[in-house]
Order: C-alpha cells, then structure tokens, then sequence
C-alpha cells in the first residue's frame, strides 16, 4: 500500500525489516562447515606413523592457544571400540597443546583418533588421524569418524543467531548515532527501529549462551540442557563474554528508556556503552587471538562501530525519507559522519584483511581469502549506489515545506505542529560523502506554501530513495559474509599450519580391491612400505577376502616403475611368510612417483593385474 504521495506506506517499512533474515536464509542456507581460527600444527604420534612400541600419551599442537573439552579425544582401537583414556589436559609446552594419557599394552594394529578442541577466538575445531604400532591394518574405526562434525540443526541456529546479532547491533548503534548527530525530527520509525533491534539483539544473545555448549561438542540443539555443559560454558570465556553482553544490553535498555521518556539527546554515556558492545565482539572473534592481540582488537571495535554508524545510519536516513522532512543541516552532519565512517572501515579494514591473510596467494588460494573478495566487491558495490545517491542528491535541490507522512490519523497527530515546528528544507541526504548540488533555498515563512517551481520532483525522490534501499540491501549483504568470514580459518593461519607441520615420513599404505570375475574371486590386498623413503624399505601385503577376513592365495607379485626416471619395472620380490607376503629389502632409489602393479592369481588360470600410485620420499 502506499501513501497518497506515492510513499510505499508501513508495510514497505516491514518488508525493509525484514529484509536481513530473508538475505541470511539466502546467503548462509547452502554453506557448510567452517573453520576456526586455531589450526593444527602437529601430533606426536604423526599422521600416518608406524611404531615400532606403544605410545604412552597422544599430544596435538595448534597454532594458537585452545580450551579442551571433556570429551576431546577419542581413540579407537583397530576393531572400532573406543579405549579408556586419561583426561585431557594441556601438555608442558603451554595452553596451544592437548595431551591424553593412552592405555599401557596397547594391541598390535592401526588407531584411529578423533579430536575436538575450542580455539581461542570461541570456535570449535575438530580432525581425526591415525597411528599404528607394529604394523598397519586394515581397521572398522574409519566409518565411526568420517561423518560430519557439526550437527547441522545447531550449526545453522548458531549461524543465524550470529548474523542477527551483527544486524541489530549496526541497527541499533546506527539509529541511535543518527538521531544524535544529525538532529532529524522525531519520527516514530527511529523509536521502533531502536525497540526493534535491542529486542533481536537481546534474543540472538541468549540464543548464542544457550547454544554454545552443543555448538562446542557439536552436540543437537538439546546438549544445551546438559548441567555440566551449561557450567562449564559460564565459566568459559567465551560465555563470560556473552553474558557481558548481556548485562551491556540491560544497561543499553535503562539508557534509551531513560532518554525517550526524558526527551533527551543522546551523549556520551550512548558512546560510552556501544563502545563496550563493540568490545564484546572484538573479544569473542579473530581478534582476541593471534598476532597483536591488542591492536588487533581495537581495530576490530572501530571496525564495527564504524559500520554500524554507516549502514545502521543509512536505515535510519531510509526510514526518515519514507517519514519525515529532513533539513539541510541533518544531511550535512549525516554526509560529514559518513565519510568519517568510511575512513575508519577503510583504514581498519586493510590491517585486518593483511592479519588474516597474510600474503597475497592466500586472497585466491584459501576459503577465508575467496570470502574477503566477495566481501570487498559488495562494499564496491555499496560506494557505487552511494555515488548514485549523491547524484540524485545533486538533481534534488529545490526547498519544500516539512509535512507529516500522511500515513493515518495517528502519524498525523505525531507529526509537529506548525508553529512549533518551523519550516525545514526538505532534501535528500548524500550518503558516502560530503553533499552535492546547490545549497539549499532559504526557508519560507510559517504557513506559507511552495510555489510549483519550488517544489522537488516526486521522481528524483523516489530515485534517492531506491538508490539508498539499495545501500542497505548490499550492507546486510556484507553483514552476512562478515559471519561468514568470523568463523573461517584465515589464511595466514592455514599458511602457518601448513609451513609448520612437519613432512609426515612414515608408512604407507595402500588398499587395491580386486575382483577376477569368479565367485569369491574378489578382495583386497593391503600394502605397506616401511618407511617409503629411499633405500631399503620393507614390504608387507595382506590378502582379504570378500567377508574381510584374511585370505590365502596362490601367489602374490608386486613390481615399481618410475616413469619419470625411465627406471623398473623392480620386483618387490614378496615371499608367502604364512597370513601375509612380505620381504624386508626392497630397494627403491630414487624419491617421487612410482607405478606400483598388483598382480594377484586366485587360482591356477585366473588372476587380475591392478595399478597403483605411490610416493617415496
């Protein structure tokens, strides 16, 4: 519906709040896992390894310092049962290590291990290896661990209720930054968009407290009602740093119920607490953890109070030209804080892209630097319909008279009178920059009424208005790749793990199914090479058959091929040592890739070649 102006009325202010929820159910609907900040360094046993003894404890290295959860470590044995472990805690070189003590007599075969830990920035991050001792085998635990490691219900609430609380929080601060700054006339939508957006952000909070447990565990929704769980999240940092959020909130609500009876402006205590809401984020993301901690932090407060006052503002400025009249003066301080705005994101926002990145490669070689690109092509996007702004800004220059909205009898009664009111100029507001066009006309006197030549041009307005909805579509747009990018692993934190992570050189193994087309013609034969490095290796290979159980077969022959070399074909020269083939010096000269050909002979005429790759260092 719209006015009789041609103003799209109160249900076009509703499809404008709704406008966030509907762009998360798009953009964040189809992702999938993220990554946290911490990644893996090491483990000891590697990845892989093969030991000669049993290990007496699992220790894991991270790239920064993590939290441990009761259930951080599973291992289990080559049949698929989980073994008893000691309790995990952080091992001698300090809080960026996780350690479990292991079982003393620990069986003859392959181990699986299965990992969860939370990252400084309050992100879970999860992996699995596996270790052998004595010798590989093949083990059932592989399906235990392969499935996902979120439970995608609690995952996508969590994810939602992250970028409401970045929507409400820009709304929030935004709104109330324009109407202390800019001076606008009171208009109803500001003190709905002000109930509005501390209500969400009060809600997506708690929200965030009580899913933080399953989302830790990657547990249902219903881990939240876990004793143990809810403790251990109050006493956590991450849940101390919601629950200071909170009580900002209630500190945030007496305020603005305080000013709005009151009829006040807002001053320095409003600064004062959206600065400490900034702080709650800067606290609880990338920031609070890796290199220039700090700094890091600050830039990160700035980082969000300067795109609340900017995109939170524009709603606002929206709101009010579907409304109100704004005068000359509303718009110079409006364009004077935007572009204020746009320095400091601008400024903040390149020592946070070089932090999280790291190097160029990274922009183009990593999920965190693909993400960072579409982020900065948005905000292009967003400057370029603030120039368009400008220009109809620019053609829009003509004085009227301020009127109510029009809306209905109550809009009327709120609108100001006459003689209180004055006359304002009624312009459009510039909203990347410093305003455009003529100065605007002196005002007419009280109770006067425009001439035609006086009057703006109903399309340029409704142009400026499209142009800066648009503003505020592509800025919840960026609020929405922002989640995403909070929750990824950056790139120079993947680029650290991977440059830090030793070469894994152990073992290797390789399954090669075969089937020679006869009834129980079919299985697989498991080989490992110990160590895979060049020189003497030795060689096992065991034949399973199609039940899983370890079958004989007639003869067993294993010859390499390096093509790039021109050297082999080499026989491995395996001989039958009773359940298994095997021998102890095969020699393979050079590193890189080998053919590796399988020929295994079921029967006195049937018999299948296959062909495998593998890698020697």
């Amino acid at each position: 519906m719209r006015c009789a102006d041609g103003r799209p009325g109160r249900r076009g202010l509703r499809r404008l709040l709704l406008l966030g929820p509907l762009l998360v159910l798009l953009l964040l609907g189809g992702t999938g896992p993220a990554s946290a900040h911490a990644a893996l360094r090491g483990s000891d046993p590697d990845d892989g390894a093969v030991l000669k003894s049993a290990p007496r404890r699992l220790t894991l290295t991270f790239t920064e310092s993590v939290a441990l959860l009761d259930d951080s470590f599973r291992v289990l044995d080559p049949e698929g049962r989980r073994l008893r472990t000691g309790e995990p805690g952080h091992g001698p070189d300090g809080a960026d290590t996780a350690q479990v003590t292991l079982p003393a007599g620990l069986a003859q075969g392959t181990y699986t291990v299965a990992w969860r830990v939370v990252s400084a920035d309050s992100h879970p991050v999860s992996g699995a290896f596996t270790f052998s001792v004595g010798k590989a085998t093949v083990t059932t635990a592989a399906a235990v661990v392969t499935g996902p490691t979120e439970d995608p219900v609690t995952k996508a609430l969590h994810t939602i209720a992250r970028y409401l609380a970045y929507l409400s929080v820009a709304l929030l601060i935004g709104t109330a930054a324009f109407v202390a700054i800019c001076r606008p006339p009171h208009v109803p939508v500001h003190d709905r968009l002000l109930r509005t957006s501390w209500w969400t952000l009060l809600a997506a909070t708690l929200v965030l407290l009580v899913l933080r447990a399953p989302y830790e565990t990657g547990e249902g929704p219903l881990g939240a009602f876990d004793a143990d769980a809810a403790g251990r999240t109050l006493t956590g940092r991450p849940g101390i740093v919601l629950l200071t959020r909170l009580a900002l909130l209630l500190a945030v609500g007496a305020y603005l119920l305080r000013v709005s009876r009151r009829r006040r402006r807002y001053g320095w205590t409003g600064a004062a607490l959206a600065a400490g809401l900034a702080a709650t984020w800067a606290a609880g993301e990338h920031a609070s953890a890796g290199l220039q901690v700090p700094v890091a932090m600050t830039s990160s407060a700035l980082h969000l109070l300067a795109t609340a006052v900017w995109l939170g503002g524009l709603a606002a400025l929206l709101g009010a030209l579907y409304r109100a009249a704004l005068s000359a003066e509303a718009v110079r301080r409006f364009s004077r804080v935007a572009f204020a705005s746009v320095t400091v994101l601008v400024v903040t926002g390149v020592y946070q892209s070089w932090r999280g990145l790291g190097g160029w490669d990274a922009l183009t070689d990593t999920t965190y630097g693909r993400l960072l690109a579409i982020k900065l092509m948005a905000v292009v996007v967003l400057l370029a319909a603030a120039a368009v702004s400008r220009r109809w800004t620019a053609l829009q220059t003509a004085p009227a008279v301020a009127e109510p909205s029009g809306d209905g009898p109550a809009d009327r009664a709120e609108a100001p009178a006459p003689a209180a009111a004055a006359v304002r100029t009624k312009v459009a507001a510039a909203v990347g920059g410093p305003p455009a066009g003529a100065p605007p006309s002196p005002p007419q006197p009280t109770g006067s009424h425009p001439s035609a030549a006086e009057e703006p041009d109903p399309a340029h307005r409704r142009a400026l208005r499209r142009s800066v909805l648009t503003e505020v579509a592509v800025g919840a747009a960026v609020l929405a790749v922002t989640t995403l990018l909070t929750s990824t692993l950056p790139g120079r934190a993947e680029a650290e793990a991977a440059t830090a992570a030793p070469a894994v050189v152990g073992a290797s193994v390789t399954d090669v199914p075969f089937d020679v087309g006869t009834p129980g013609g079919r299985g697989t034969a498991q080989i490992t090479i110990d160590p895979a490095r060049v020189g003497d290796n030795s060689i096992e290979a065991v034949v399973y058959g199609p039940d899983g159980g370890i079958s004989a077969v007639p003869e067993l022959r294993i010859t390499f091929t390096h093509p790039g070399q021109d050297i082999g074909p080499l026989d491995a020269g395996l001989t039958d040592k009773g359940g298994y083939w095997g021998n102890s010096f095969l020699n393979l000269p050079v590193a890189g890739t080998w053919e590796m050909r399988v020929t295994v002979r079921t029967s006195d005429v049937d018999q299948i070649t296959e062909t495998r790759t593998v890698t020697v260092h």
